[in-house]
């Protein structure tokens, strides 16, 4: 089976894992700062914070926004859960924003519609999450300009996109967000097994989301609410989590971090050659977002059902008979039954619907060869030639 992804460790990974292994630290150590400033310098951030998942960066990114009981967070339907599910950690309430039918982002003109009717009704977001679908940037520039006019704190969940640039920038460097998150899932550009990152300009974020993912535990005496018992004391001042990466993932992180260009670059030419050799089958192939570099952690064509014999399901389950590991990313997450519960239901948001209707996600990763990659378009064609 050819995976729709899958992680690229060398033998530079693995020493330098086993390296930590030998050391004399194996949660906190010398390899998490490390880890935290090779985001810094791959993104201009000013401060990186590694955590163990990008679902805790989330959550740790909307307590340090104050998002809490009231509060309203708004995201894309096209995402993982986590995207939606990091508000309700807070006690917040969850919406969505249709996606744009191009590029399957947030769209930012129903954005705007939303917000015009949301401020009339009272019901602005404190929140909003805008995800970089497939690695893709959302059209931060827009969102970032109606986050001015209507006061929302902004969100950029990067999970699928470090290593892309949206206007010239590099996606992490919080141009037009106040956080952004990271994934270092197997499966994504960069791995640390498990792991996930918060990055930001801000020195007062980064110390709360620092607070957060440490049982909100600190040593620093400056925030010491009475006067230190000795070397060994600590306070806790607020309420926290056990969020932290171990030396083991950063250290496996740093030595991936080393071949960030390398492994993007080569998602790029494998996507020109999807381009060039899928062009002619009834698909519609991704669209990218003028003056933006996409991380392409995901390559998702749409089939055009109106010209082929077969349902979305056949296609996709006959590939998967045949050994292509495609996968759908996402189920629309207002359609989940826990999200139905709370009255969301089909036809609110079409243009995720219709996404979901006809998405594949072919298989995509660094170290994909060119066989490889021809036997998955030589599958696909079969399958909707026949």
């Amino acid at each position: 089976m050819i995976p729709y992804g899958k992680q690229d460790i060398t033998q530079a990974d693995i020493d330098s894992v086993v390296s930590v292994l030998k050391s004399s630290f194996l949660t906190q150590g010398p390899q998490v700062p490390a880890f935290e400033n090779a985001l810094i310098k791959a993104t201009g951030a000013d401060h990186a914070l590694a955590v163990n998942s990008a679902t805790s960066a989330l959550h740790i990114a909307c307590l340090a926004l104050e998002l809490g009981q009231g509060d309203i967070l708004w995201t894309t339907p096209i995402t993982f859960v986590a995207s939606a599910n990091c508000g309700l950690y807070c006690g917040a309430s969850v919406d969505f924003v249709d996606i744009d039918p191009a590029t399957y982002n947030l769209c930012p003109k129903a954005l705007e519609q939303k917000l015009v009717h949301a401020k009339k009704e009272g019901v602005l977001p404190k929140v909003v999450v805008a995800v970089h679908l497939c690695g893709q940037p959302c059209d931060m520039k827009a969102i970032h300009a109606l986050s001015i006019q209507y006061g929302f704190k902004i969100i950029e969940d990067a999970s699928h996109a470090i290593g892309g640039r949206y206007l010239k920038q590099p996606i992490g460097s919080c141009v037009y967000s106040d956080i952004t998150v990271f994934s270092f899932h197997p499966v994504k550009i960069v791995t640390t097994a498990e792991g996930g990152a918060a990055l930001t300009n801000s020195k007062a974020l980064a110390d709360k989301m620092a607070l957060y993912r440490s049982h909100g535990i600190t040593r620093d005496e400056a925030l010491m609410e009475n006067a230190s018992h000795g070397g060994w004391y600590y306070e806790q001042i607020d309420l926290g989590f056990n969020y932290r990466m171990t030396e083991l993932q950063a250290a496996l992180g740093v030595t991936q971090m080393s071949r960030l260009s390398e492994f993007v670059s080569a998602r790029h030419q494998l996507a020109i050659r999807y381009n060039e050799k899928l062009a002619e089958l009834p698909i519609t192939l991704p669209y990218q977002l003028a003056n933006t570099y996409s991380g392409l952690h995901l390559y998702v064509i749409r089939l055009n059902l109106n010209e082929i014999t077969k349902t979305h399901k056949a296609v996709f389950d006959e590939l998967r008979e045949n050994g292509i590991g495609v996968n759908l990313h996402y189920i629309p997450v207002h359609l989940q039954p826990y999200y139905q519960r709370m009255g969301f239901k089909h036809g609110d948001f079409p243009n995720a619907e219709s996404y979901y209707s006809n998405a594949i996600s072919l298989p995509m990763f660094h170290s994909m060869t060119h066989e490889q990659q021809d036997e998955v378009i030589s599958k696909l064609t079969l399958i909707l030639d026949a």
